[in-house]
């Protein structure tokens, strides 16, 4: 199934959201720092055949307003009531990886009335971590940006399924290949989360809740116990042989996980 061009404002910032349509519950995709909607391709289009699947370019980054006003936790969550009012969205399953899966953690605490289901993928919300500015600001100088090629692009990313995935990201400018963010813009993004803890946020949640793991994991099976312990119900899964981009390495066995947590929710 393709997908269709949405576009939602909200106070100033422009974001752009790939919906594949269909008639089922609706499900939002939030990626992951520095990403973009299409890294959600795969999965959302095995998705689509039962849910109404939307994946959202996040501000800052893809096709949204790369220069937004406000880069804090609180404008990220407000864009996810945003795009779920704007277009029509009611009761919604939030699939987040990453700074993605913070933002609906946030989401899910802070809007209960909205959030039907919650699908984390390699997230946490401990802190505050003053040093993560500067790992992200190191992470994104390394990049030899631009790349002559989008072939040099997938091998400087890994290559493979992962490669090619934040290969897709970058946009085509003069026959190089640039990011379609800003860095600074990027470091930002994630000030607000490293300089408080949002771990209360995890223990307000009250809708039903899937950790999906990487085997090699960021975070320790010391943290993943707490998370455990502090929310109740969670269900947590480890993917065997998976790093932290698992949803773009593994697209098939992350549907497998997530087909059946979703298709045994109420309506």
């Amino acid at each position: 199934m393709t997908w269709t061009e949405r576009v939602v404002e909200r106070e100033g910032a422009r974001l752009v959201c790939r919906d594949w349509g269909g008639d089922g519950p609706a499900l939002v995709l939030l990626h992951g720092l520095a990403g973009h909607a299409g890294e959600w391709e795969a999965l959302a289009g095995a998705l689509s055949s039962a849910y109404r699947v939307v994946a959202v370019d996040q501000r800052g980054q893809g096709a949204s307003d790369r220069f937004p006003s406000d880069v804090s936790r609180d404008a990220f969550v407000e864009d996810v009531v945003a795009v779920a009012d704007q277009l029509g969205l009611e009761r919604v399953g939030l699939v987040g990886q990453s700074l993605g899966g913070h933002t609906a953690i946030l989401a899910a605490a802070r809007h209960p009335e909205l959030v039907r289901a919650l699908v984390v993928i390699e997230t946490d919300v401990s802190g505050p971590d003053p040093e993560w500015p500067g790992h992200i600001r190191r992470w994104l100088d390394s990049w030899p940006a631009p790349f002559p090629s989008r072939d040099a692009a997938v091998q400087f990313f890994g290559g493979g399924a992962i490669g090619r995935g934040w290969a897709d990201g970058l946009e085509e400018r003069g026959g190089q290949w640039w990011p379609r963010f800003d860095r600074n813009v990027m470091v930002q993004s994630v000030v607000d989360a490293a300089q408080h803890s949002f771990a209360h946020e995890w223990e307000r949640i009250n809708c039903p809740t899937l950790l999906i793991l990487a085997q090699s994991s960021f975070i320790s099976p010391a943290r993943v116990d707490e998370l455990m312990r502090r929310r109740v119900p969670t269900v947590s899964v480890s993917i065997r042989g998976t790093r932290h981009d698992l949803h773009l390495e593994q697209p098939d066995t992350v549907y497998d996980v997530i087909s059946p947590f979703l298709a045994g929710l109420s309506a």
